[in-house]
């Protein structure tokens, strides 16, 4: 319930900040948290698939509702930038495109690495340096040293606190709401 307001909210404020965007068709009394409401429930997992995210970094991040409780959590922690910056490697690796390679290369670089970035993440001087090194001939692989980094400290730092948080309790403890007593 607790993941769900949170969702709610974040869609909402989303929602609001990218109102310019909205289709000149939509009409002025629809009811969009209807159809976020139904999303959630699509993805909603029942409480044994949400224990399985309890088995590693990887699980969690590889379902949709577990990756949105991780970054929710993150959210409160304001530690958001490491899954951010993790996220933004694997949506470069899936670029065709050498001269977008190069752009998105950059923009992460400026935005995740760079010293004093509004979103830098904890890397070491070897890994930061390395990665800057990387970018003379941008190739797929140039970020996954410091991917490798991050992963590595959310694993051990930030993904046991959201196993032991009320938001990922909350999701294993349950109960079916149609269930008989």
């Amino acid at each position: 319930r607790l993941l769900k307001l949170a969702l709610l909210s974040r869609a909402k404020d989303m929602k609001n900040r990218l109102g310019i965007f909205r289709r000149r068709n939509e009409s002025p009394g629809a009811n969009p948290s209807g159809k976020l409401d139904k999303v959630l429930k699509s993805l909603k997992p029942t409480p044994e698939e949400a224990l399985k995210w309890g088995d590693s970094l990887e699980k969690l991040l590889l379902h949709k509702y577990g990756l949105a409780a991780f970054r929710a959590f993150l959210r409160t922690e304001f530690s958001e930038e490491n899954l951010e910056f993790w996220l933004a490697c694997e949506e470069f690796k899936k670029i065709k495109s050498q001269s977008k390679m190069v752009s998105k290369a950059k923009k992460i670089f400026a935005e995740y690495i760079a010293i004093q970035s509004c979103k830098e993440v904890n890397l070491d001087s070897y890994t930061r340096d390395h990665t800057k090194e990387n970018l003379q001939n941008i190739t797929r692989s140039c970020f996954d040293l410091a991917q490798k980094r991050i992963y590595g400290l959310m694993e051990k730092d930030s993904y046991p606190r959201f196993l032991r948080s009320d938001l990922y309790l909350d999701i294993i403890n349950q109960k079916k709401a149609s269930s008989p007593l």
